[in-house]
């Protein structure tokens, strides 16, 4: 195995009574990769983040993490990267600074290198503004970004954030997206999720995973063409009053404009889509190694059509997820016995929980040293 492997799983399996939450899944994440680790509810996503951080055992095959057997070798594997679950296991009477220091004795961290930790998490996760503030007095925003920063504290090489924007808002999910990018900079990032948005946001590479296999590996470009087919929209100007079409005849009717392109080589479906009474608008597939745009333009040209829009378009990263994984949605709503599955369980209290408003401070350290004094 490469040097450069930071996580790597080879035929892992985990089964929970009768019930097969993984089914021998194989891939790798290699250094300074931000990977997105897709997969509907119940999939195995967290089933693997949970094996990759040694809370429970594989059933079968085995994986590794910096070079570390996650069964042999817990400790060390523990000691390589940062973990933020679904929700963070926060100490909501703590202050945001003494959970922070509590992380670091958890990791015996000394008081000097602390510091400048502290002061870099600060900054990055925009803390600034809160330290003194009991946890219990955060929105799930700011509880976020603490539990961030305590995956940070220790500077892994590695990091594995289970659905880490589920319960925020849209402006949260933003600001959180923002710093996994300044943090995938020097990082290995692995980020399981069920979002597509934040993927395409933040990860050059995903892998999907449906009913605990892998079904798609590889860079976003790659997956969306999984397929092998691409959309066209063509739209044609209809309106009879309009001045491109003065003294050339009628604008084309519906029929006719549906009939030539349907007659364009390479046509595999086409359909009319919504629009106002100014245009004629199709949509077209075909297959993705003939383009269909030259002949398009062509026929517009020769029927003395007004071509108002013409593009090509790729299947949708939505598209090929849910093609991937419609079995999962269909076996969701047959009934079946109930397995101890572990995926996305949700039972945190969230009473007593506020407000936090406040920008990061640009002089982050000289905050947390006055916190720590008081």
């Amino acid at each position: 195995m490469s040097n450069d492997v930071m996580i790597y799983a080879n035929d892992l399996s985990k089964t929970f009574g009768a019930f097969r939450a993984l089914d021998k899944i194989n891939f790798e994440v290699k250094r300074g990769e931000i990977v997105g680790f897709l997969g509907p509810n119940g999939a195995g996503k967290s089933t693997t983040m949970r094996i990759l951080t040694c809370f429970i055992s594989p059933t079968g095959g085995f994986a590794r993490v910096n070079g570390h057997d996650v069964f042999d070798a817990p400790l060390k594997v523990r000691e390589s990267l940062g973990y933020l679950p679904q929700r963070a296991p926060l100490y909501l009477e703590m202050s945001v600074l003494e959970y922070l220091r509590f992380a670091a004795d958890l990791r015996h961290i000394d008081d000097s290198t602390f510091r400048k930790r502290a002061k870099n998490v600060v900054e990055v996760c925009g803390l600034a503004q809160v330290l003194g503030k009991e946890i219990r007095h955060l929105s799930h925003g700011y509880r976020q970004r603490v539990g961030l920063a305590q995956a940070l504290i220790h500077d892994p090489p590695i990091l594995i954030l289970d659905e880490p924007t589920s319960d925020l808002d849209p402006n949260e999910k933003a600001e959180f997206l923002d710093y996994l990018k300044q943090i995938g900079e020097e990082r290995t990032v692995l980020l399981s999720t069920h979002n597509l948005a934040e993927v395409e946001t933040s990860c050059a590479r995903a892998i999907i995973v449906s009913s605990g296999r892998i079904v798609a590996d590889g860079p976003l470009d790659e997956i969306r063409a999984k397929s092998g087919r691409v959309r066209y929209v063509i739209s044609v100007q209809e309106s009879a009053g309009s001045r491109p079409y003065r003294g050339r005849g009628a604008p084309p009717k519906k029929g006719e404009v549906e009939d030539a392109l349907g007659k364009v080589e390479g046509v595999k479906k086409l359909g009319e889509l919504p629009t106002d009474e100014s245009a004629h608008t199709f949509e077209l597939v075909s297959e993705q190694e003939h383009d269909l745009r030259p002949d398009l333009f062509q026929l517009a040209a020769d029927k003395g059509w007004v071509l108002l829009e013409l593009r090509r378009d790729t299947q949708t990263l939505e598209d090929v997820f849910r093609n991937l994984t419609i079995g999962d949605e269909r076996r969701n709503r047959q009934l079946s016995p109930v397995a101890p599955e572990d995926e996305d369980e949700d039972d945190e209290d969230d009473d007593d929980e506020g407000e936090a408003v406040g920008s990061a401070s640009s002089d982050a350290e000289e905050k947390v040293a006055k916190a720590d004094r008081s």
